[in-house]
């Protein structure tokens, strides 16, 4: 192999399968002698691969963890794995998914080959995910395209859809994504509003990236008025780390903040492993019991759910809306479950 571009691009596949590789055998598989292979390794170290020899007949070279992780090389089954993956959990917004797993996305399929995105497309669409019902499923390629965008610093267009059901049409600036372990929101500009709005994704469709730039605006520094999760209206000023902290300002507007306090029958370990970190982290309240002090955004409905999920004994001390829900909800729990009650006919 005479290309040494190519050749350093084999060379460096290779090194990436977890094993150690005899120079002998590297010089087979790129047809060229010792020697070139050793100052090859020398090059791939000049990029910031930290390539390992030792030493002795057994001896030879591997790839090790350094100080930043440089490119990887992936082949067609790898990279078509990692794209299934980070599809599937962008898509349902698994807890712990976060911006950052989209943008990974959003950088892999830019350069997949036409033929390994459309294998990708068909894993997902012949996989059906066994999901919680308390998330809204989203399109990873609307995802992508958001994300995509908002690096760029690109306008968007798309469709939107409130809460209502009225449908609109928007063009925006896109700002960040920010996703609450349930749901994906983009914070953006709204050019046509004039005003920052919050969308939430699973409700957006058709979008598409209009190829004009854009100079990102600062972000708002104080919460404005109400509609948060339909496109409502907020404030102005402020800087990107604040994207989060803008988003929960703005939720704010549209729902009572539920203020929990709610103690648990069993070890905070047990509770921890069963309970939405969105929720808050219980702690030790006596033997074999803990108790849940935090606040939380989501709807009662919700949250009263996510107690129920815990499996075990629990008392909620408040807010009263929640004890009111759960005591409304036990009884028609009650009533379902009493012998000759029979399913209602509508």
């Amino acid at each position: 192999m005479t290309d040494t571009p190519a050749r350093l691009l084999k060379l460096l596949s290779l090194l990436q399968t977890p094993r150690e590789w005899p120079g002998g055998e590297l010089a087979e598989r790129l047809d060229v002698s010792p020697r070139t292979v050793r100052r090859d390794i020398d090059r791939l170290r000049e990029l910031g691969y930290p390539v390992e020899a030792s030493r002795g007949s057994l001896g030879g070279y591997r790839l090790v963890a350094g100080a930043a992780m440089p490119p990887l090389v992936l082949d067609d089954e790898e990279a078509v794995a990692i794209a299934v993956g980070l599809r599937a959990g962008a898509g349902h917004a698994i807890e712990g998914v976060d911006e950052a797993s989209v943008r990974a996305l959003a950088k892999l399929e830019q350069v997949l080959p036409s033929r390994l995105r459309h294998r990708v497309s068909a894993l997902q669409n012949a996989t059906v995910p066994l999901v919680r019902g308390d998330g809204a499923t989203i399109d990873p390629q609307t995802l992508t395209t958001l994300a995509s965008a908002a690096t760029g610093q690109e306008r968007l267009r798309f469709s939107y859809r409130s809460g209502d059901g009225t449908e609109t049409k928007r063009q925006v600036e896109p700002y960040r994504l920010v996703s609450t372990g349930r749901r994906w929101y983009l914070v953006a500009y709204d050019l046509l509003r004039a005003d920052w709005r919050t969308f939430r994704v699973d409700r957006v469709s058709e979008p598409f990236a209009t190829g004009a730039r854009f100079t990102p605006r600062p972000l708002p520094v104080e919460g404005g008025e109400g509609g948060g999760g339909d496109g409502g209206r907020n404030g102005q000023g402020g800087d990107p780390g604040d994207a989060a902290r803008y988003f929960a300002r703005s939720m704010a507007g549209m729902q009572p903040e539920l203020r929990l306090d709610v103690r648990f029958a069993a070890p905070a370990e047990f509770v921890v492993a069963r309970l939405p970190p969105t929720l808050g982290v219980p702690e030790p309240d006596g033997e074999n019991a803990c108790r849940l002090r935090s606040s939380s955004m989501d709807s009662l409905e919700w949250v009263a759910l996510r107690l129920a999920l815990v499996d075990c004994e629990f008392t909620v001390q408040g807010p009263p809306q929640l004890v009111a829900h759960l005591e409304s909800l036990g009884a028609r729990l009650t009533r379902a479950a009493s012998p000759g009650h029979g399913p209602v006919h509508r």
